[in-house]
């Protein structure tokens, strides 16, 4: 998962295709996401394949998570995701010789459909469309807004309040400044919080909820 597959025949340093320069350059974090397809009799393959990729990944600098996700029960479609700090970490790993090998270890054991990056908070609700039905649906729902912003919230609030409460504690005078001022200095340093570790844990802890689809006819 952790870099593009190589459907059988495909040199494997051939770079990923539209992926869009913004990305490769930006210093938020990128998420990538691929949509491959998998034979069904050589998912035990596949995942073996995959989980030496997040082993090697992970001991990457950079390297801030990954998962699958599988279109349904049986379904040849896997959703791949994995995200580094930011896209020259990312450029990085990509073009390391670890990856290189890892990605000819799986050569002829799927077939890539798409890859997608995405900076910031959306990378890490919304899912990647298919390439080969491109009018269609994700393969899985995006997350309807309310629950982004309540997956925001349980991840905001209590860094916050930690913050609020650790700063009036160490440093008193604090709580004196300007508003504006004192707004400032809490954004400055909870915004990189948030985006490199408690969004990506909360999103990760709630991944089922997030995309569950409604029971409801």
């Amino acid at each position: 998962m952790l870099g593009r597959g190589v459907p059988h025949g495909r040199a494997a340093a051939r770079p990923a295709q539209g992926v869009p320069n913004t990305a490769r350059m930006s210093s938020a974090p990128v998420t990538v996401a691929i949509h491959r397809a998998v034979s069904p009799d050589r998912v035990p393959e596949v995942t073996a394949w995959v989980q030496a990729g997040v082993r090697l990944a992970n001991r990457w600098d950079g390297f801030l998570g990954s998962g699958w996700i599988r279109a349904a029960e049986g379904a040849g479609d896997w959703i791949m995701l994995y995200r580094f700090a930011d896209a020259a970490r990312l450029e990085a790993w990509e073009r390391s010789d670890q990856r290189l090998r890892w990605l000819a270890d799986g050569e002829g054991l799927v077939e890539e459909r798409r890859v997608e990056r995405r900076t910031g908070i959306e990378g890490w609700f919304e899912p990647p469309v298919r390439q080969d039905e491109p009018t269609g649906p994700p393969l899985l729902p995006a997350p309807p807004r309310w629950k982004q912003s309540v997956a925001i919230w349980l991840g905001f609030f209590p860094v916050n309040l930690a913050f609020t409460a650790l700063v009036g504690w160490l440093a008193p005078p604090f709580e004196e400044l300007d508003v504006v001022l004192r707004v400032l200095a809490s954004t400055l340093v909870l915004t990189p919080v948030m985006s490199f570790w408690v969004l990506p844990w909360v999103t990760g802890r709630l991944s089922g909820w997030l995309h569950a689809t409604s029971r409801r006819a």
